[in-house]
């Protein structure tokens, strides 16, 4: 069985400490050693190590801490899910302390002692390990849920959270949404969470029924009703009692049926077209449009009343564009399914492709992306599903964010210190005290960052 290998850096400047360190672990830790903040840095980039061992006194003031600490903030903002054990003599405790005050993960205190030493990074390396598997279980939550939500954006993970709390009652909820946002899914998700889960489901599309059958479709009919009723008939009202009905595009409802729905939300029972019996029913209703109702009921086409019945809740979708991130996740599930589907052999978005999904607006939403992709697993001819392949544009100039987190913390920490020398116009203590800093720590982000003393000088010009 092969032995996952770990990566230990140790941040020591004493050549005699580094060879000790290096022979005190197992064959299945890598020992990366650093003799300064320098190389460290470097070390930490290229490694990415899960456990640090840091001596605080480090070149160019051995004898100090001030360095160490430095580079101990540094590591923490660069990966701050890597544990930091602080190696110190006897007499610096009150140092150590400070470091776990700052975010290290334990110290450990000269003389090295090979097997303590082992066992405390041992340690570390398992709760590493640990947090990460935390960390990914939560990822992986996000991205696949019981509702078949297929998300990690926040405005979704909102959006499930509020189906949680909401589907347990019986309350009326609309659903807003342009079209192909997902409506019916949300709406399915609040019948799945609910107490009527075991009873039936049914959806119809009040906008694909004509006007003269949407009633009998909705309340059914006595046989004989009117020509072509040649025999008794339940409508979806009817046929989802104990269940929940979805009414989609409830904007396009005539506004004579729109009365008869009002009726039924306030008594609960219907009666058949043709027939004289009131049937009690119990269903809950979940209405969906891609529509402004306000508007429709400012225009005389959709009743005020019967919107505020339909609506004691709502739930308005975000477009795709809108759900950061969510276009490459739901991709790779369609890809994954669609290509299972229609027995074809497994496929992958290569990098053109995952680019162009990315920087497409998707103005169809979730359903334009299914149609993209289905299409692509019939075109392409190998294992890679190419931009061409999707029939999307790769010449869109715009300029994404990286994926290195790093470099998304540098890009955003650069930015705000720019922003902050701009509103303080360029004077150091005003904009270290925005920025939250010292004053020390300022000068070494401006020459961390490369903002030179000439740009300081135009900003204050």
């Amino acid at each position: 069985m092969k032995v996952e290998k770990r990566t230990l850096l140790v941040i020591e400047d004493d050549p005699g400490l580094q060879s000790q360190m290096k022979w005190c672990f197992n064959d299945d830790i890598e020992v990366i050693i650093a003799h300064d903040n320098k190389s460290a840095l470097t070390a930490l980039r290229r490694y990415e190590p899960a456990v640090v061992t840091l001596d605080l006194g480090l070149p160019p003031d051995p004898g100090g801490s001030a360095e160490g600490f430095k580079l101990l903030e540094e590591i923490l903002t660069l990966a701050p899910n890597t544990k930091i054990i602080i190696i110190t003599g006897r007499e610096e405790k009150e140092n150590a302390v400070k470091a776990i005050g700052m975010g290290a993960y334990d110290f450990y205190q000269k003389p090295v002692d090979a097997d303590t030493l082992s066992f405390v990074v041992d340690r570390a390396f398992i709760l590493a390990r640990l947090e990460q598997k935390t960390r990914e279980y939560e990822k992986s939550k996000a991205h696949n849920n019981n509702f078949g939500i297929i998300t990690s954006s926040p405005e979704m993970l909102n959006i499930i959270q509020m189906i949680e709390k909401v589907a347990p009652s019986d309350i009326s909820t609309l659903i807003l949404g342009k079209t192909g946002t997902g409506k019916e899914l949300i709406a399915r998700a609040l019948h799945t969470a609910s107490n009527r889960s075991d009873a039936p489901f049914s959806a119809i599309n009040c906008a694909a029924i004509p006007e003269n059958l949407l009633e009998s479709e909705l309340f059914g009919h006595e046989k004989g009703a009117f020509t072509g009723a040649n025999a008794l008939k339940k409508g979806k009202i009817e046929v989802t009692d104990k269940g929940t009905l979805f009414l989609d595009e409830i904007g396009d409802m005539p506004p004579a049926l729109q009365a008869k729905l009002l009726r039924f939300l306030q008594e609960r029972k219907i009666e058949r077209v043709g027939g004289t019996q009131e049937i009690p029913i119990d269903v809950r209703i979940v209405c969906a449009t891609h529509q402004d109702l306000r508007h429709l009921i400012t225009e005389g086409l959709f009743r005020e009343d019967l919107f505020y019945r339909l609506s004691e809740i709502i739930i308005d979708v975000p477009s795709l564009r809108e759900r950061q991130g969510d276009s490459i996740i739901i991709a790779n599930a369609l890809l994954e399914s669609i290509a299972t589907s229609q027995g074809t052999t497994k496929k992958r978005f290569n990098d053109e492709a995952l680019k162009a999904v990315e920087q497409h607006s998707w103005p169809g939403n979730v359903r334009e992306l299914v149609n993209k992709i289905k299409r692509a697993v019939i075109m392409s001819n190998g294992q890679y599903i190419t931009a061409e392949d999707l029939d999307l544009d790769t010449d869109n100039n715009e300029e994404l964010m990286p994926f290195n987190l790093r470099e998304v913390r540098a890009d955003a920490e650069r930015h705000a210190i720019l922003r902050a020398l701009n509103h303080c116009h360029g004077k150091i203590a005003q904009t270290s005290r925005l920025l939250g800093v010292t004053r020390p720590t300022l000068y070494s982000l401006l020459e961390k960052y490369d903002i030179q003393v000439k740009q300081k000088e135009q900003l204050n010009s």
